[in-house]
């Protein structure tokens, strides 16, 4: 038994090695990347984000949606959950916003009553109970069990076709609900069409009113077997003829089951009409497995852009869903003819470029927009030219734009550090001089407090509310801006958006070391003064966050921040004091934002992402190597609950991706990465043209986090700083890692 047992050991490895080798020789072998991902991580705790299906950047998310509007289900989904009211085809990653779930389907296997109006999910008779245990989701692919109807669910998608797969009971009848009323959180269906245009095909549209003001999705659906017999209703009424028109519409279709008890669906989407959504829609049959296997194959490319050897699985696991939730927004808007719809209305077309839509700018400038020079760099360019064309309506850059809207969310106007880091980096396909024009009349305009900036140098309590944050904020766009200035020649200008990029200097507290809110007097600090104090959204001089977060944002001028401290002592010992102090939050209305906290640092939102990092300038990066590494452990896991606040678009994942390969953009349009602490043995960073850049931490582990020594190309490396270019041109960064931390390496003399 012993010696069976034994050559079936020797036999498994001689397997196990060799299926390593045949991975190592081709990347985009699937057991490598797509099985290493999770999509249920965030759905659960404050993610926010959905676990359906999509493909990178796609314009379609069909997944399902509980039917309740509540903060933790802004993406139509949470784990905690256990009912499904449908499947719509749009929605928000990680978001702390509800709107999207747009044209909902739901299988059925009798007639219902659509008729009774509903106030809440309870009320919806087409809902079911499901089981996380008949539940699953890979890249491009989900699937349920509906216990109810005991109809099994599975969805793909292509870049702008939805696939969905009903397999009914034997003998069960066969029935789709298509409810263009439903609708989560604020969002609302103002106008509503529903037209069966043949046996085989319906189509319609979903006017609504939500966070995005003026929403417009129109569609088209084929079927794989005729429809037998239908119910529309306009405004919860049964209606005859084909067209139903309302406020709100809904259908019943019923399908005759043929001793077949599959049913396909394909969906399509667009911002302009019927006809583009039809010009969207996959041609060719319904092959519901080649399109599920195609989902994977892109998933696949997409995520073997960079690669990384550990033996803790787990960290496989966070890493890949990292890279996945990394590109899943910006999602494609303009159609497969080029046209998208756009603020005003207007219907134009994309001239070699794609238009993309789910700009969330506040939080994807830090670290997710970098992350796709280096991962999707053939985006790049379309996200800018996507913002110019908002410029081109606006006469100013875009702030948070969803579906051709402005929501205005957030501070500052991060479209410009988006556009200069692109600049910088050599991407071309746009316009630069045209950009720098964009950026410089976007910070010359009056609206959003930037007229008070202008008269002050910063924004007086006073007179704005979140003052402190949107001061250093603008203060970084206009160090961006001077940047453009100073790359094309225009020194006049880059004099002038330097000199006000110093406007943290008005508001920076040397007695608290806190930036603080300074009224217009030009002298007096906002009293009483208390840096735990949180106050959400309202009569508050932070965003999101209260002084200890927030006091942190000068990004473009570390060296002459710490200055202002006095030392290099002074800065450190207050940076070190955030991580260590005690993590009450005082207040009434305390943000639910602030998340993940350690000590003051809150991981969960995005303007603390850069603090750790700071210590590199302060001549600590041993102290930059330990906080990075614990945030690294604590911040995020395998389960549901593995994201510590809202996923953002992709910035949560970024600042993993970018951090446990031991790189960080700090200052995001710099063409810089900060060291910090490299979790795995080895990443390669694999570029174009058959070129890698490598990043190997000899010796690392739970206990060996510190860098001992550092070689670049075999020649000794002693810097904290590594450029965009250096990695561009690929090669190797060895770090030797210990347990304690060597106080002389990356510390200029």
């Amino acid at each position: 038994m012993y010696m069976r047992n034994f050559t079936l050991l020797v036999l498994f490895g001689i397997l196990v090695t060799s299926c390593k080798i045949n991975v190592n020789k081709n990347n985009k072998q699937d057991v490598l990347f797509i099985d290493h991902v999770n999509p249920f991580i965030g759905t659960g705790g404050h993610g926010h984000t959905y676990p359906g299906a999509t493909v990178p950047f796609g314009m379609l998310q069909v997944s399902p949606d509980n039917g309740i509007s509540n903060w933790d289900w802004c993406s139509g989904y949470h784990y905690s959950d256990n009912i499904v009211a449908g499947f719509s085809h749009l929605h928000l990653s990680g978001t702390g916003i509800g709107d999207l779930a747009d044209i909902l389907f739901m299988p059925t296997n009798k007639k219902l009553d659509l008729t009774t109006p509903t106030t809440s999910r309870d009320q919806l008779p087409y809902k079911s109970t499901y089981s996380h245990a008949n539940e699953k989701t890979t890249p491009g692919y989900y699937q349920v069990y509906l216990e109810d109807p005991k109809i099994n669910v599975e969805l793909t998608s292509s870049l702008r076709t939805a696939f969905h797969k009903y397999t009914f009971s034997k003998n069960d009848q066969q029935s789709v609900v298509i409810d263009l009323g439903f609708a989560i959180n604020w969002d609302k269906a103002l106008k509503t069409e529903l037209k069966v245009e043949d046996p085989y095909t319906i189509s319609g549209y979903r006017y609504s009113t939500g966070w995005a003001k003026n929403q417009k999705v129109f569609f088209v659906a084929k079927f794989s077997k005729p429809i037998a017999e239908t119910i529309l209703l306009a405004d919860k009424k049964v209606i005859t003829g084909s067209t139903a028109n309302g406020d709100t519409t809904a259908a019943q279709l019923f399908f005759d089951a043929n001793n077949d008890d599959e049913l396909l669906v394909k969906v399509a989407l667009s911002s302009v009409s019927v006809a583009n959504a039809k010009g969207n829609l996959e041609s060719g049959n319904f092959s519901f497995e080649k399109e599920k296997s195609k989902a994977g194959t892109i998933w696949n490319k997409a995520l073997s852009k960079i690669t990384v050897e550990t033996p803790i699985d787990s960290l496989k696991t966070i890493f890949y869903t990292a890279m996945y939730h990394a590109q899943l927004a910006p999602v494609t808007y303009s159609d497969k003819n080029g046209e998208f719809r756009k603020e005003n209305n207007d219907i134009v077309k994309a001239k070699n470029y794609t238009a993309y839509s789910t700009l969330s700018l506040w939080d994807t400038f830090r670290a997710e927009n970098p992350l796709l020079t280096i991962v999707a760099p053939d985006k790049v360019s379309d996200l800018v030219n996507s913002m110019l064309a908002y410029y081109d309506t606006k006469k100013i850059l875009p702030v948070w734009t969803l579906y051709a809207n402005e929501t205005n969310t957030m501070t500052g106007y991060h479209s410009i550090p988006v556009i200069l880091d692109a600049y910088q980096k050599g991407i071309k396909g746009f316009d630069a001089q045209k950009a720098f024009e964009a950026m410089k009349a976007t910070m010359m305009q009056d609206e959003r407090g930037l007229n008070f900036y202008k008269q002050y140098g910063y924004i007086p309590y006073n007179l704005l509310d979140e003052s402190v944050t949107i001061t250093l904020e603008y203060a970084y766009d206009d160090w961006c801006v001077a940047q453009m200035a100073k790359a094309l020649g225009k020194n006049e200008d880059y004099e002038f958006f330097s000199k006000r990029s110093k406007a943290y200097e008005y508001l920076f507290d040397s007695a608290s070391g806190f930036m603080r809110g300074k009224s217009d007097d030009k002298k007096s600090w906002n009293e009483p003064f208390d840096p735990k104090h949180s106050n959400h959204r309202e009569h508050t001089d932070y965003t999101e966050g209260n002084a200890w977060q927030h006091s942190w944002f000068v990004p473009h001028n570390v060296d002459n921040f710490i200055k202002l401290h006095g030392s290099n002592e002074v800065f450190t010992k207050r940076l070190e004091q955030l991580f260590t102090e005690s993590s009450e939050i005082t207040g009434n209305n305390v943000s639910a934002d602030i998340s993940g906290l350690i000590g003051q640092y809150a991981h969960g939102n995005e303007p603390s992402h850069h603090i750790a990092y700071m210590f590199n300038h302060a001549a600590q990066p041993w102290r930059t190597q330990y906080w990075v590494r614990h945030i690294l452990d604590t911040q995020y896991n395998t389960t549901p609950n593995g994201l510590s606040g809202n996923e953002d678009c992709g910035q949560m994942s970024a600042w993993y991706v970018f951090s446990s390969m031991g790189l960080y953009p700090m200052n995001p349009a710099s063409g810089e990465y900060e060291i910090g602490s490299p979790i795995f043995e080895k990443s390669t960073i694999n570029l174009e043209k058959g070129k890698a850049f490598v990043i190997e931490a000899e010796n690392v582990s739970d206990k060996n986090f510190y860098i001992q020594s550092a070689t670049l190309n075999d020649v000794p490396f002693n810097e904290t700083v590594i450029t965009h270019q250096q990695i561009m041109q690929g090669g190797t960064l060895h770090f030797v890692m210990g347990a304690t931390p060597n106080k002389n390496w990356g510390v200029k003399k």
